[in-house]
């Protein structure tokens, strides 16, 4: 086919094992190389052939005459890849350094929650944050924390478990199951009523940029990193992005500390 002519014979490799079904991992271990490397190949494959699917990959392969597409088509479909490709390096990346935690704590949750929001932190250059267990009826606890202040940690140590109510950015983070990006918590309506967290969040926490990213564990909220940043600085959409994919990872580095945690309970 002379469309192969513009490929190389890695590219041809991966181009067939990946229209025939092979997955980015299958791939990558047949050819000794990364996820990462398989899916830079395939923008560059698909921008050559001019596809922007598996499905048109494989015709392509078959034989059958491309799709006409304007140079504005085009240059979408490559910015779409260009898209994936980031998001999937940054999922990877958020997978190793989970793998990494959970590897080096042993089991040891504070260790796990610690070093995970530590790296929250530093991914959203945020002042403080804290990792909350979530319960049905949205009742909410504070189980780690790190760097918050002082007299704030106290309240929510004082509060045990919490209800918050719909209009927080908790509470909108349950009902929505979504980021809640808030870009100045002192400027809400919700910041001129009596609502308990919310006038701990400013007055005790000294809040104002604030987001509070959902983890999930299938439908269900098990929990949820809120990241605060004490001057007017709102996250952007791709700090959030990633924030959410770590996050989203972060549910089994919580689940494998319990599960060893148990284990080593049970077996003394």
């Amino acid at each position: 086919m002379s469309e192969w002519v513009d490929l190389s014979q890695r590219e041809v490799q991966i181009a067939q094992a990946y229209a025939g079904g092979q997955t980015y991992q299958t791939i990558a271990k047949t050819l000794c190389i990364a996820p990462s490397t398989v899916r830079t190949h395939l923008a560059t494959i698909y921008r050559k052939l001019g596809v922007s699917s598996k499905l048109e990959l494989a015709t392509r392969l078959e034989g059958e005459a491309p799709v006409p597409r304007s140079p504005s088509e085009l240059a979408t479909v490559v910015s779409e890849l260009a898209l994936s490709l980031e998001e999937a390096i940054s999922r990877e990346k958020a997978l190793s350094e989970v793998l990494r935690i959970i590897s080096t704590a042993q089991g040891d949750l504070n260790a796990v929650m610690k070093q995970i929001l530590a790296y929250a932190l530093d991914l959203c250059d945020a002042e403080f944050g804290i990792m909350f267990e979530c319960r049905d009826s949205r009742r909410f606890h504070a189980a780690f924390a790190l760097g918050i202040p002082p007299i704030f940690k106290t309240w929510f140590d004082d509060q045990g478990w919490f209800k918050a109510s719909a209009q927080t950015g908790l509470g909108r983070m349950d009902a929505q199951r979504e980021i809640i990006n808030i870009f100045d918590v002192r400027s809400e309506d919700l910041n001129l009523s009596d609502d308990p967290l919310r006038v701990a969040t400013v007055d005790l926490g000294g809040a104002r940029s604030f987001v509070a990213i959902p983890m999930l564990a299938a439908e269900t909220l098990v929990g949820a990193f809120v990241l605060y940043r004490q001057t007017v600085r709102p996250f952007s959409d791709d700090t959030t992005r990633l924030a959410q994919i770590f996050a989203a990872q972060s549910v089994i580095a919580l689940e494998n500390a319990r599960m060893i945690k148990a284990m080593q309970q049970a077996n003394p």
